[in-house]
């Protein structure tokens, strides 16, 4: 019933090629003392919305399967291994939305778009996929809201850095996600390849993304949960891109009182591009 992406069996040579992206100037705020971990009112506010959306949703999931069980056949589920911690794996749970191909891995660039079924489109838009996330939620492997789950190749590079943006459980939206996502689709849309796909965002969207991860970390409350869940309906329900601009001294449309005015002027401007 389900494919799983293992990036433990991804060509070891072709990633030693990648040369790693510039993290420095902004390491000293993935060390920085004084960041809690995932407190308690968050875990209860997932447990509580997880089985209240489950009540109705799950109907909605048992429809979707039989619809991707009738049009495209097994496996309906997509398995992705994923970190929830430094150092606790899981598996990350989608509807399939692709043709299955024996050696997969790296992010979604132009090369593999001819490979995203009409069913999986439109779930994809929707965000129908990431219903079965719920039971990760309800799990403790994932929150609402945080930081996209990363792969094990990268928290094992980066470890300063993850250590601190997972004291956030994973996320299946989040700040980065609002900001950077629709830029992140127009450079990864330009990679004819998966070794490109792969060059673009490990040296351009994952550095860009943590930056935006590690404030998050820092200035979490329920206040920007509910925000960020807030406008992730929006966009969702819309099917419009509203998602916060970045403004030219390198500012986001936040809520002030939960980000930009607690933020310093050096966390600000790693916002810039």
């Amino acid at each position: 019933m389900t494919i799983h992406h293992d990036w433990d069996n991804t060509d070891a040579a072709r990633l030693a090629t990648l040369t790693a992206p510039k993290m420095a100037w902004f390491m000293g705020e993935a060390t920085a003392p004084g960041v809690n971990p995932m407190p308690l009112s968050k875990r209860t506010f997932d447990v509580v919305l997880a089985l209240l959306l489950l009540i109705p949703l799950s109907v909605v999931m048992l429809g979707v399967a039989a619809v991707l069980l009738v049009l495209q056949g097994r496996p309906i589920f997509y398995a992705a291994h994923r970190m929830r911690s430094p150092n606790q794996p899981f598996t990350q749970w989608k509807f399939r939305t692709m043709l299955c191909e024996e050696g997969d891995f790296g992010a979604t660039g132009a090369h593999k778009a001819w490979r995203i079924t009409p069913m999986g489109r439109f779930l994809r838009r929707s965000r129908i996929d990431e219903l079965p996330q719920l039971i990760n939620i309800l799990k403790g492997d994932m929150s609402f809201v945080g930081p996209r789950p990363p792969l094990r190749e990268y928290v094992e590079r980066f470890p300063a850095v993850y250590g601190q943006v997972l004291h956030s459980r994973p996320g299946v939206t989040g700040l980065a996600t609002l900001i950077y996502h629709r830029h992140e689709d127009r450079i990864l849309a330009r990679c004819k390849s998966a070794q490109a796909t792969e060059a673009a965002y490990y040296r351009r969207c994952l550095p860009a993304k943590l930056k935006i991860d590690l404030i998050y970390q820092r200035h979490r409350n329920l206040r920007l949960d509910l925000w960020i869940l807030w406008h992730t309906v929006k966009i969702v329900v819309s099917r419009r891109d509203e998602r916060p601009r970045r403004r030219r001294r390198g500012q986001v449309d936040l809520p002030d009182e939960t980000l930009l005015h607690r933020a310093p002027p050096r966390q600000a401007k790693g916002l810039q591009g």
